[in-house]
């Protein structure tokens, strides 16, 4: 009890020397210091005021010893408070070191406690003592540039480079314990997630064939591809984009049982797939025109393990067999760069139109339809044991409140821009994030680092623990930054962020403007009215960082450095470094994407994503800008508005049925309650934690009150209605306002009634919850 009172009492006085302009506050002792409900008060009383309380019935007579005592007395006083005053002056310049400074400092009620806590054997983050270095959020930037390195991240990337580590493989296995050992070695705290997931992996040689002479046996190959054999004429669909296969549709060419060649580029390889199935074909030939080499990767079109959809794959999960919607029915395969020219050396017909034809040389580009192709594939589906490694930051303010970095570990082949700079990144920024800690810098929240498994399947890993986790990690994880393939390239950014993560990611892009000629070069872009569209992308399924956004609901941000040739084409993927998913995915192609500056690019992206997490878990205030979806809100019911128009025009007895004037007043909602969130955060003491707490609170509520509550996860995974997929997004709708414009068989308008008021209604429930509790809405929405 004493030991606890004087420890408190010493946090008083130390206060004291620590206030002041520009103080960097220990946040832990932000609070009222408190003994058994009672506060701590010391009151001196001068020895006139002790004599007037002892009244002044003593005989004169006793006077002169009365003034002997009383002098006495003032002694007394005088030393003991000097002796007081420096015993706790020593206290505070001695205290006793041994408590670590990556977890909140708790004072223990009892001697037995600290007996145990003091046999406890010593880390390396013991006998710190913390400095007064981080006096503002200048000083925080700074240390974390002395921090990050060339030497430094150059000995990582060495360290977790690895030619074989597939997921679910032995060097996997091996890359996730070095990434366990390491995060522990930081003094961090650590665990690992387990799962056993479904991989689909070639059991002997898938071959493609002309007529009847084999012309490959590709060891490149589609995950989650349907297997066995398919024969059929070959046609040539550019892209495969809907597009490019309604022009083969308008040519007279017959779809139904044919066999699609493509380039790779524009959508992805899952979409692909998706559209050719739509269309009938039985299978596609995927190559790169940029590069001879083969080519991995997977066509489920969804995340997470297919065979587990919506729920987690953890051991023992006791749920009937199951599979997503996003499988494909039909075959997939890549091939090289000469198998395609073989094929289309044999291919006759008419000339393909202008923009659908390539850079091969020595070849006729023709829409096909009359050679005849046979592909095999060979793939079976195995079940695998993958894991996912975790450290955390432990904040000193909200502990349970924290943002995540996350990067693939895996990759098919050896993956160095894919996955070996990522998890590079995460190491360093861990490295030195816990350096900082150690020299007494204080986060308010927690930050979790993340290893995953399995990310070239489909960021199976980390959608995994979304599901296992998604209750557990609502109003806990507030942000989520995605380290996977930030560097392909050198001098462009590119950018895929929730609304509420852009004005972040622009500010830490000008903060870092002068550190080196890259990050100069691409804040130009940042300056530039239209930097929206120059810099930022849609984030996309095959993005690390899109689950959490659409079927978690957390604010989430990837972003890539890139060359120009990828920047002067917005529809580009992150994935058009030419190399990716090759076998030539290593450090020298990459090092001359990057003109030889391939560390020093690196580093700007640790910059880039250690000081937009810095930022999320030091100031006050979480520095999500939930005005921005008033904008990015406003911009999609357009879009639906301008549709709606064009139906009634077009159907004019529609419109009883589509009412825009609801989903208007639902966005003025939001508007008014963000006007209504600033003014109460400008009108506030932000000093007071709790009061910041509550704020925090109905901040990070808004990207998860954009997931449509009307369908169930686990058959619409991607539920968020701006960025997602299913029924109650705004995509949705506008597939459904086409088929009503063309009157397409099963377009409805009392269905497309039903999804629009569910839509709007989520956008007015989210406002609602913006503005406050419940009781405060009365005439504010």
């Amino acid at each position: 009890m004493m030991a606890g009172c004087i420890n408190q009492t010493n946090v008083k006085f130390s206060n004291i020397f620590r206030k002041g302009p520009g103080a960097y506050r220990d946040l832990t002792q932000d609070q009222d210091q408190i003994v058994d409900g009672q506060e701590i008060s010391v009151e001196l009383k001068s020895s006139g005021e002790a004599e007037e309380e002892m009244g002044g019935s003593f005989a004169q007579r006793q006077q002169n010893s009365d003034s002997k005592w009383s002098n006495v007395a003032k002694i007394a006083v005088v030393l003991l408070f000097f002796f007081i005053a420096g015993y706790l002056i020593g206290y505070v310049s001695h205290r006793k070191p041994g408590v670590s400074v990556l977890t909140p400092v708790t004072v223990s009620s009892t001697t037995a406690n600290t007996e145990d806590a003091d046999e406890q054997p010593e880390t390396e983050l013991d006998n710190i003592i913390p400095t007064e270095r981080f006096t503002d959020w200048k000083s925080v930037t700074g240390a974390l540039r002395e921090q990050l390195t060339t030497t430094a991240l150059d000995k990582t990337i060495s360290d977790f480079s690895s030619a074989n580590h597939q997921a679910g493989s032995d060097g996997d296995h091996n890359l996730g314990k070095k990434m366990l050992e390491k995060f522990q070695s930081l003094g961090m705290d650590t665990w690992m997630d387990v799962h056993y997931v479904k991989l689909q992996v070639p059991t002997k040689e898938n071959s493609v064939s002309i007529g009847s002479e084999t012309v490959a046996n590709p060891k490149g190959y589609l995950a989650y591809s349907a297997a066995g054999t398919k024969q059929g004429v070959v046609v040539y669909a550019n892209y495969g984009q809907k597009e490019d296969l309604e022009i083969l549709q308008r040519e007279g060419l017959n779809l139904t049982g044919s066999i699609a060649l493509l380039r790779a580029g524009q959508i992805s390889l899952a979409q692909k797939v998706a559209n050719a199935a739509r269309f009938g074909l039985a299978a596609v030939l995927i190559y790169r025109e940029d590069t001879d080499q083969e080519l991995y990767g997977q066509v489920h079109l969804g995340t997470g393990d297919p065979y587990t959809p919506g729920f987690p794959s953890f051991n023992h999960t006791q749920f009937p067999p199951s599979k997503s919607s996003g499988l494909p029915e039909i075959l997939a395969q890549t091939i090289t760069l000469e198998t395609a020219r073989k094929i289309y050396q044999q291919m006759k017909g008419k000339d393909a139109p202008e923009n659908f034809k390539g850079t091969l040389q020595g070849v006729r580009y023709t829409l096909g339809g009359q050679t005849n192709v046979s592909v095999t594939v060979n793939n079976v589906l195995i079940d695998t044991k993958i894991y996912n490694v975790f450290g955390i930051i432990k904040g000193f303010m909200d502990p349970d409140r924290y943002v995540v970095l996350g990067a693939q570990r895996d990759s098919f082949g050896p993956g160095f821009a894919k996955s070996t700079v990522g998890t590079s990144l995460l190491v360093e920024l861990a490295r030195a994030i816990t350096a900082m800690v150690k020299d007494g810098f204080k986060p308010r929240r927690s930050m979790v680092f993340a290893s995953w498994s399995g990310g070239d399947f489909g960021s199976i890993g980390s959608t995994e623990w979304l599901e296992g986790y998604l209750s557990s990690l609502n109003l806990r994880a507030f942000s989520y930054i995605s380290l996977d393939s930030t560097v392909s390239g050198k001098n462009n950014f590119k950018a895929s962020s929730s609304p509420l993560l852009q004005n972040l990611l622009k500010k830490t892009i000008n903060e870092l403007s002068f550190i080196s000629e890259t990050q100069r070069t691409i804040t130009q872009d940042f300056g530039r009215s239209d930097w929206d569209k120059v810099v930022l992308q849609p984030m996309r399924m095959e993005d690390g960082a899109y689950p959490f956004l659409a079927f978690s609901g957390i604010p989430s941000v990837s972003f890539r450095f890139v060359s120009d040739s990828v920047s002067s084409s917005p529809s580009l993927l992150a994935s058009d470094y030419k190399y990716s998913g090759t076998p030539l995915d290593i450090r020298e192609k990459l090092n001359e994407a990057t003109d030889g500056k391939l560390l020093d690019v690196c580093v700007s992206a640790a910059q880039v994503a250690g000081q937009m997490a810095l930022r999320l878990v030091h100031d006050h205030i979480l520095n999500l800008d939930v005005n921005e979806y008033t904008r990015i809100i406003r911009k999609n019911a357009v879009r639906l508005l301008k549709e709606i128009h064009t139906v009634e025009a077009l159907s004019p007895d529609a419109s009883s049925v589509l009412k825009p004037s609801w989903l208007s007043s639902a966005i003025g909602s939001y508007s008014r309650a963000v006007s209504s969130l600033q003014n109460e955060i400008r009108n506030s003491d932000l000093d007071v934690p709790d009061t910041c707490r509550k704020i925090n609170d109905r901040i990070m509520r808004v990207e998860h009150n954009l997931l449509s509550p009307y369908v169930s996860p686990k058959d619409v995974p991607f539920r968020h209605i701006i960025f997602g997929a299913g029924d109650y997004s705004v995509s949705a709708l506008l597939e459904h306002l086409t088929s009503l414009r063309q009157k397409a068989v099963g377009s409805d308008a009392d269905l497309f009634r039903n999804q629009f008021a569910l839509i709007t209604w989520t956008i007015q429930s989210c406002a609602n919850d913006l503005a406050g509790d419940v009781w405060a809405l009365d005439n504010l929405i």
